[in-house]
């Protein structure tokens, strides 16, 4: 919707021009009124107004300024201004400084419609084709980074082809590492402090990582970087041809070449601890001709990090020191086998004592120098021991925990000890209180369900539909057993939610009202104004001024 900042030194002009003119009609939200250039920044300031009108004489400064002012300050904003006709010479100078158009007073209303429908419609038509821009940029950013993301999937997997059909996949994408080049990976993984993320959120954590790591070593390498194939993310680095002439027929040539590598990466460790608050372990691989050992190379580091122990995080490691550093025996976790096992006590229904065991696992784990694969025996004992839990009582575990039981979701299950931990003890209890109950699809149990989810996320994709998917019923089905309930609609009790983080956010924060908006789901600041309202009586600005 539209907002409009009126300007005049005479207000008796703007009281009558908003009284008179059918806004709502014209698909005007709100009205401002400003007596002067500077009440009218004021308002500018604080409102997001999409057009002002106003008068040229005003004393100290004039209408001119103003305008001339709020295009170098807000140039989105379409300016109008009204004029008398001895200003003529004054309006013509406002059309040269980009004012959209002038109005003779006495204002004529019908005048005035005519005009302002005119500036209107130009503003949606701005506004449509801007919105078409960034869609068609976003899509082909998108469609770049999946192709540039499969590429490297398919070279790092094995996938062969000619260096000439390389080369020209390359110039395509855009990415700027010669075939034929002496290369090296560097194979990255966030810490245990990323652990806690979600799959979404930790997708866009690594975009983040990605981007830090493409500034840092662009200046000396270049470079390509993406999400791996299995786990984290993978670069792709190769001497920018100024430092490689620079430094290529000096003596200790590898020697330079590993130290700048060294330094930049450290010096990116460092970048991600400060901006992102986590750690960042990283594998560089020795050096190989690209495109062709680039398959060998992702292996060895894969298997490399498979067998590095838990106590690594938040290091540079290369891949000849890991490789000739893996002399230890492996060691077994013996609780993991010691009777009486944990289906045993499982299907006995002892909980307390399945528990124990549990933390005994983690316990002998933790004091093991255990590597990802120990991570990965555990995991899949204790999966095989809840899917037969839940097959026996006729149930698929993914009815009780959706995202544990598949590594091609969130393969981070097995990467931290303490994340694994947490999963193992919150996937008991669901046991315990899903299959406890005589009624296995108990209505307590989804009401629960649904409102923890609910109140994880307020956000726009949270709606009854949404819900409804994340729990695997029928969006009606669910509505009718949670009214019955709680007497009370889920699309009201979202929208109750939402208030209700809105009162909390206006009380307790700074966030200006368009934030309020998005962080709410709201893709409009004026429905949300509309809604907060209806619950109140009082729209965001008036409850927060109060």
């Amino acid at each position: 919707m539209i907002e409009i900042l009126l300007v005049d030194d005479e207000s008796y002009v703007t009281e009558s021009i908003k009284a008179t003119i059918p806004w709502s009609d014209l698909g005007v939200e709100k009205v401002y009124q400003a007596d002067s250039a500077e009440a009218a920044l004021a308002v500018l300031r604080e409102q997001s107004i999409d057009i002002v009108v106003s008068d040229i004489r005003m004393p100290e400064t004039d209408g001119l300024e103003l305008i001339e002012r709020i295009l170098r300050e807000w140039p989105h904003i379409r300016c109008m201004v009204l004029t008398g006709y001895s200003d003529f010479d004054y309006a013509k100078k406002a059309l040269r400084l980009q004012a959209f158009d002038y109005i003779l007073k006495p204002v004529d209303d019908e005048e005035f419609i005519r005009s302002l429908s005119s500036a209107i419609e130009a503003l949606k038509d701005e506004w449509e084709a801007a919105e078409r821009y960034h869609k068609l940029v976003y899509t082909i950013k998108s469609d770049s980074a999946v192709l540039k993301a499969s590429l490297m999937h398919d070279l790092v997997l094995g996938r062969t082809w000619s260096q000439r059909t390389v080369a020209d996949k390359l110039a395509q994408y855009e990415i700027r590492i010669p075939v034929d080049e002496h290369a090296v990976l560097l194979m990255m993984q966030l810490g245990e402090q990323f652990a806690h993320y979600d799959h979404h959120s930790m997708s866009l954590m690594e975009y983040a990582v990605g981007n830090i790591a493409e500034e840092v070593f662009a200046e000396s390498f270049a470079v390509w970087a993406c999400k791996a194939p299995h786990d984290g993310l993978v670069m792709l680095a190769s001497l920018q041809p100024s430092l490689r002439e620079s430094i290529e027929r000096l003596p200790d040539f590898e020697a330079q070449r590993r130290r700048r590598l060294h330094e930049l990466a450290e010096s990116f460790r460092g970048q991600v601890s400060r901006y992102l608050k986590g750690d960042i372990r990283i594998v560089i691989s020795d050096w190989f001709r690209f495109p062709d050992g680039i398959a060998q190379a992702y292996r060895a580091g894969l298997g490399s990090i498979m067998m590095s122990g838990g106590d690594e995080a938040g290091a540079v490691m290369y891949l000849e020191d890991l490789q000739a550093g893996h002399v230890h025996p492996v060691q077994s976790i013996e609780s993991l086998y010691k009777p009486p096992t944990l289906i045993h006590l499982l299907e006995s229904k002892q909980w307390d004592s399945a528990q124990s065991k549990v933390d005994e696992v983690f316990e002998d784990l933790r004091n093991t120098n255990y590597s990802r694969e120990h991570l990965y025996e555990v995991y899949l004992l204790m999966t095989n021991a809840f899917m037969y839990m839940a097959h026996k009582q006729g149930q698929f575990a993914y009815q009780i925990d959706q995202s544990g039981f598949d590594l091609m979701h969130d393969q981070s299950m097995i990467l931290s000890l303490d994340k694994l931990k947490g999963w193992a003890g919150a996937m008991l209890e669901k046991l315990r209180t899903e299959l406890s109950a005589s009624d296995r699809y108990a209505r307590s149990y989804i009401i629960h369900q649904v409102q923890e989810l609910i109140s994880k996320d307020l956000g726009q994709d949270t709606s009854v539909k949404t819900i409804a998917d994340k729990v695997f019923l029928h969006p009606v089905y669910l509505s009718k057993i949670y009214k019955a309930e709680t007497g009370e609609s889920l699309g009201d009790y979202i929208i109750r939610m939402r208030m209700e983080r809105a009162l909390y956010l206006l009380k307790k924060t700074n966030k200006k009202i368009y934030e309020i908006t998005a962080e709410l789901g709201y893709q409009n600041p004026q429905y949300f104004s509309k809604m907060f309202k209806k619950h109140y009586g009082l729209n965001p600005n008036e409850f927060r001024d109060q």
